[in-house]
């Protein structure tokens, strides 16, 4: 397996394993992971996961590249929807104070990290070049 592709392999495995690290812990009770946010986009996630692995062991380098682009691009919209949604939850109580300290209650956890470095990593190993790196 040539550097590039092991590289891209583990983004994409860190990626699958960030799908069920915690992301959200709303009011210390429970933390939930991208299947308790939304299940479907969680298995759309997984998928791009597993397609950019299979890419990687029939070695389609735009397969993975596209893959790569992709895992990126929904983490980044599911950040930005997960932010949204945190921040309206409590728009319909009159007190702005009161839903300011409820919303600051829902805190964002470290499964992130490892959404975010796992699609950055992926991207990185399929954007290096073969060259540099295959004998």
């Amino acid at each position: 397996m040539r550097i590039p592709s092991l590289i891209a392999f583990i983004g994409f495995v860190l990626l699958i394993a960030g799908t069920w690290c915690p992301l959200l812990r709303p009011f210390g009770l429970l933390n939930m992971d991208v299947y308790d946010l939304n299940r479907p986009y969680g298995f759309v996630l997984l998928l791009v996961g597993v397609i950019g692995v299979i890419g990687i062991g029939l070695d389609k380098a735009k397969l993975v590249r596209t893959t790569a682009w992709l895992s990126l691009v929904l983490v980044v919209l599911l950040f930005v929807a997960a932010y949204l949604k945190v921040n309206a939850s409590f728009s319909f109580i009159p007190f702005k104070s009161f839903a300011g300290f409820l919303s600051k209650q829902i805190k964002f956890k470290w499964g992130w990290y490892v959404l975010y470095a796992g699609s950055a990593i992926a991207l990185g190993g399929s954007l290096l070049k073969r060259s540099q790196y295959s004998r």
